[in-house]
């Protein structure tokens, strides 16, 4: 027979305490208007006037459809989850409302037992025949699949004198593809509960869990996003079938919520506010596409681009992050955008996927290859500061350089030790080689990076840091990206230096590490608290000191190698050696 749900508001009456009489026993009829009675025609009830309706798209208010002090829900909480009834039902809620006093308690309370008590039915999912949604035997078997979750919390609710409906629709959940459609019947189930004088939704199927991708093993993974949802972030990827049921105004179509980007629950719970563009098919333009995510503040970001993140220039701002991607095939390419907090408290080091887009590559643009070394993200950025590098002289994450020469600037904490390293493209430069290639000038608070390039291409420059205080190993900080096309370039290695060489001491002449054979050389070092220095050749060749400059020459002739030599000590007789050049062959 027809289910007919009447509604009886007093005059008086606060919207939490309407009556409900129930006609006929089908408890997941939705509401109907005061004096309509049309069958099959769900519609939202008088009470909740439209002006409570948010509007799409989210307004990056709350994540939340009303105010919920999660830390005063702790205690609760616990409770909840530690109650242990299996018999009925009605057992079970009347336990769990021994804690709860208000509406919004009293739901989380079955909220919080189901998400963490009943698991998702693999098995079952398979073979629905076999399945029973009704909430007496979800409980007894402890599973089920998102009809049996939303039937137990509607049942749940209503025993404990909370409006609720089990609401049906589509969802971007398990297999969604990016840009499918959707046709034929709904294929889930959730829930929308009445507190406060409005309706709220929630989803305990996917806030208890989830499953892996072949469909055979569910992991309990508590999900908070989907405990009373804003309407305007859970249009995301639920589509009811009624759409009054989606809670805004106006309302979203079938073809909108299929064109719009899916955010996953994790871009929300990271702090992410939007992604660009937001249509989750892209195209590239002459080989290229962009993407930018923004945030509240500094957040962590990775990208895979079929799976690896070489084909892209990554960017940390201060308020999200930028990607430029240059696909090396043409095609359609899954790209996927990951993030994690930067609070080193954080205890979750793992980067969670936030947003997918699919690439349409049409043309590829090869002369954006990038080496292998580089690492994501590029350049300098609020990480690089936290650390200590500040005011970098290039904020762009890509150098270019014509004479194969360039030099970065940053003012540096103190307690900081740098170290450096240059990378060429293929294994054309050994790990020694490649620190020898960029040298460091320290000027009280200010560090200079001189790189000087073996040859034309790219190479990537690596920074890392440690405290001085710390006798442990260098923590790799940032890098950049330098480019040089000039095929003319091939700068020799700066000059060797060793551990009595000390940071603040400086070399301006001779920079380059291969000295000319035969040839009277100039030496200029800023040096201070040391007695004696001299140039150790085929001869000895001392510097004398002027103005905290020690200045002389030295001839190459028959010798391979020359060594800068310091006398710390007047009174002590031995050299301590600083600096290793080597003399060109004839």
């Amino acid at each position: 027979g027809t289910q007919v749900t009447v509604e009886i508001h007093h005059e008086d009456t606060s919207p939490q305490l309407i009556k409900r009489l129930s006609l006929g026993k089908d408890r997941s009829s939705v509401p109907l208007f005061h004096h309509t009675a049309k069958k099959n025609t769900p519609c939202l009830p008088k009470t909740v006037t439209t002006h409570f309706f948010p509007a799409y798209p989210w307004d990056k208010s709350s994540l939340k459809s009303m105010p919920v002090d999660l830390q005063q829900l702790e205690k609760l909480d616990a409770y909840a989850l530690k109650v242990n009834v299996k018999n009925s039902v009605e057992e079970l809620v009347k336990a769990l409302l021994k804690k709860a006093r208000t509406d919004l308690e009293k739901v989380r309370a079955i909220w919080m037992w189901i998400c963490h008590h009943i698991e998702y039915d693999v098995v079952g999912y398979h073979n629905k025949s076999q399945l029973s949604s009704k909430p007496r035997d979800v409980l007894q078997m402890g599973k089920s699949i998102c009809e049996g979750y939303a039937e137990l919390f509607e049942h749940m609710c209503s025993l404990a004198g909370i409006q609720c409906k089990k609401l049906s629709g589509h969802a971007k959940g398990h297999g969604y593809k990016t840009g499918q459609t959707f046709t034929g019947d709904s294929d889930h189930a959730w829930n929308a509960v009445y507190l406060e004088g409005r309706w709220h939704l929630l989803d305990s199927t996917w806030g208890s869990g989830s499953v892996d991708d072949s469909f055979t093993k569910f992991t309990y993974r508590y999900n908070e996003f989907y405990f009373l949802t804003h309407p305007a972030l859970f249009i995301n990827n639920h589509f009811p079938d009624n759409s009054n049921w989606q809670l805004l105004k106006p309302t979203l179509t079938l073809r909108e919520f299929e064109n719009n980007m899916l955010h996953s629950s994790n871009f929300y719970m990271l702090g992410l506010l939007a992604a660009h563009p937001e249509t989750p098919i892209i195209h590239t333009v002459n080989g290229k596409a962009s993407v930018s995510v923004d945030c509240r503040s500094g957040t962590l970001f990775m990208f895979k681009l079929k799976g690896t993140d070489e084909h892209g220039l990554m960017t940390l701002q201060k308020h999200g992050m930028e990607l430029d991607i240059y696909p090396q095939e043409t095609g359609r390419h899954k790209l996927e955008i990951f993030a994690k907090p930067s609070k080193a408290e954080a205890s979750d080091d793992d980067y969670k996927c936030v947003v997918e887009y699919v690439v349409e590559c049409e043309s590829v643009d090869k002369a954006m290859r990038f080496p292998k070394d580089l690492h994501q993200p590029v350049g300098p950025s609020w990480f690089s500061e936290r650390h200590g590098f500040l005011q970098p002289s290039h904020r762009q994450p890509v150098l270019h350089t014509n004479d194969g020469r360039c030099s970065l600037l940053f003012t540096l904490r103190r307690d900081i030790s740098v170290l450096t390293s240059l990378h060429a493209e293929g294994s054309s430069l050994a790990e020694d080689m490649g620190r020898r290639h960029v040298l460091q000038i320290h000027r009280r608070s200010q560090i200079e990076l001189k790189v000087h390039l073996p040859h034309t291409g790219n190479f990537v420059l690596k920074i890392y840091s440690k405290k001085k205080s710390d006798p442990g190993n260098y923590d790799y900080i940032f890098n950049y990206l330098i480019r040089c096309l000039n095929t003319e370039v091939k700068w020799p290695a700066f000059p060797q230096s060793y551990s009595k060489w000390l940071q603040d001491y400086e070399i301006l002449e001779p920079l380059s590490g291969l000295l000319p054979a035969n040839r009277n050389v100039q030496f200029k070092l800023k040096m201070h608290g040391v007695a004696k220095v001299l140039v150790q050749a085929e001869n000895t060749y001392p510097l004398t000191h002027n103005k905290g400059f020690w200045e002389g020459t030295c001839n190459t002739s028959g010798c391979r190698e020359v060594f800068v030599m310091v006398h710390e000590n007047a009174n002590h007789s031995f050299y301590s050696q600083v600096l290793k050049y080597e003399v060109e062959t004839q």
